[in-house]
């Protein structure tokens, strides 16, 4: 058994440790609220862009335009956003599963890393880091997916890139974050009878302007608010999982607490014991 001076060192250490899980929570739960209410007013809005773009191409028939076609090139950009900080459980590392434990060839990715511990982990592990924008993910907004998507799009367009994907976790609530991979570019529709089923409509989509003109203007805007709807969504998952995993922590932190008291009071009653039978003993050999 430890000593009674050991277990009270132990005991202090993880005190200690637990003003700092209790403070973290505090800190998440905070952020969480204003993270939430952000991603919960945006969803309506990005959800319906993405419904209404893949709706809109699902009734056109024929059309042929860069954004909806794959290119030559078999690289492939993905948008990995993370976090900058750790202590979130498995937050971090399920988005990177999104991308090693997926169907894609190394080789042939390209990554572009928001947040350093899915860039971290990435580049530990062979992957092309094309661009890192840690600042992002503490305050995204809607300029900065803007700008990332100009910066793809260009590339989509020069041939450089055949397919951009976004690594993000998905907020559905307080508890429940999923880790997810959307497609962005090509453009695929939805089931156009599926549409047709749902809508009660079987007409074709015309264009006015011309149909390039229009998906000139629609898909951009389409990529960057997908692009921005993840990171918000991914600044709220990020707060709910370190709050989690630091309830979770604040509560084993007391389990053991409790049982190192157990420990010290055992080990101060056995000392004492020990103790008394030493003076008793004594004591009958004086007499």
């Amino acid at each position: 058994m430890a000593s009674m001076r050991d277990i009270k060192r132990r005991k202090g250490s993880i005190q200690s440790t637990q003003q700092i899980t209790k403070a973290m929570k505090l800190v998440s739960t905070v952020k969480l609220q204003r993270a939430k209410q952000r991603a919960e007013q945006s969803k309506a809005y990005f959800n319906c862009m993405y419904e209404t773009v893949t709706s809109m191409l699902a009734k056109t028939n024929g059309l042929n335009h860069p954004y909806l076609q794959a290119g030559e090139s078999k690289k492939k950009a993905v948008i990995v956003i993370t976090s900058n900080r750790g202590l979130a459980g498995g937050y971090n590392s399920n988005v990177v599963k999104l991308i090693t434990k997926g169907d894609f060839n190394k080789e042939d990715l390209e990554i572009y890393a928001i947040g350093k511990k899915g860039k971290d982990a990435l580049h530990r592990q062979g992957y092309h880091i094309v661009e890192d924008n840690p600042d992002i993910i503490e305050e995204p907004s809607y300029v900065d997916a803007m700008v990332i998507s100009d910066k793809l799009l260009k590339s989509f367009a020069a041939g450089e890139i055949g397919e951009i994907y976004l690594a993000y976790t998905r907020f559905k609530n307080t508890v429940v974050h999923e880790p997810t991979l959307l497609k962005l570019l090509p453009v695929e529709p939805a089931d156009g009878k599926e549409e047709a089923e749902q809508t009660g409509s079987k007409a074709m989509m015309n264009f006015e302007p011309k149909d390039d003109e229009a998906l000139d203007m629609i898909i951009p805007k389409y990529v960057t608010s997908l692009i921005y709807g993840g990171l918000v969504e991914a600044v709220a998952s990020e707060n709910g999982a370190r709050m989690q995993a630091m309830d979770s922590a604040t509560s084993n932190a007391e389990e053991m607490i409790d049982h190192l008291s157990l420990m010290y009071n055992r080990a101060r009653q056995g000392s004492i014991t020990q103790e008394l039978t030493e003076i008793i003993a004594g004591a009958n050999a004086i007499s």
